[in-house]
């Protein structure tokens, strides 16, 4: 059997001591890691080692981290973990709004935080999309069409860029159509049971609602992706 091929992370903070905590956990779980304090370098050790993981903070001097994450979406499909100490929510959607696919806000348990990159890396790599024998090459909603095999979803001829996680979440609303998820169906189904993300139900409706603006789907006469009040959501007719 050949051997497992280590994961490789960039750490990206301008907090010497707390990249050296974080650094040194992702080395105890097996990652190759390099690290980063700007968003400048940041963006070229990820062009330069094509990590699977990055881990970026948010309040980055001079380039933020949300523009990193931006410039990360255009070359690069790796997970991005984003790191903040704003509490405020409005940093948080943008922040997920441009690519990161999950966030930690600090101060947080470094186990906690392990726990969440864990599960962010039992989804789906790139080129490898999740298949079940048998099941539909295309799900088909009007104008959407979800292309398992080729891991891609257009709008009409619009190829649309989803992260993972927003793919992941309208591949498991799709496998059942007309079914209602509960959000924490959908927690348990596309988060599974990262420490901290298991009772964070607000964390699907941020999603929901990025996959819904990708996706030019108004709530308000949503064509794909319909909320039941009170329940949660479901896909529309296909």
């Amino acid at each position: 059997m050949a051997p497992t091929q280590k994961l490789s992370a960039l750490v990206v903070d301008d907090e010497p001591s707390l990249v050296r905590v974080v650094e040194g956990y992702l080395l105890q779980d097996g990652f190759d890691v390099r690290t980063a304090g700007d968003g400048e370098t940041a963006l070229a050790l990820a062009r330069e080692s094509e990590p699977d993981l990055v881990v970026l903070d948010l309040g980055l001097p001079g380039m933020d981290g949300i523009e990193v994450c931006r410039e990360l979406r255009t070359f690069s499909r790796c997970y991005i973990l984003m790191l903040t100490a704003r509490a405020d929510e409005v940093d948080m959607l943008i922040g997920l709004g441009v690519g990161a696919d999950d966030y930690v806000t600090k101060p947080f348990s470094p186990r906690a935080l392990l726990a969440r990159i864990r599960t962010l890396l039992r989804r789906p790599r790139t080129g490898s999309p999740r298949t079940v024998p048998g099941e539909q090459e295309q799900r088909i909603f009007g104008d959407l069409v979800i292309d398992g095999p080729a891991h891609e979803v257009r709008v009409g001829t619009s190829l649309v860029p989803l992260t993972r996680m927003e793919y992941d979440l309208l591949e498991t609303l799709s496998s059942r159509p007309r079914v209602v998820f509960t959000r924490q169906q959908l927690l348990d189904a596309v988060w599974e049971d990262a420490a901290g993300v298991a009772s964070d139900e607000h964390l699907v409706d941020i999603h929901v609602g990025h996959l819904r603006s990708k996706l030019g789907d108004d709530p308000k006469a949503a064509r794909y992706i319909l909320t039941v009040r009170g329940v949660g959501y479901r896909m529309g007719p296909g």
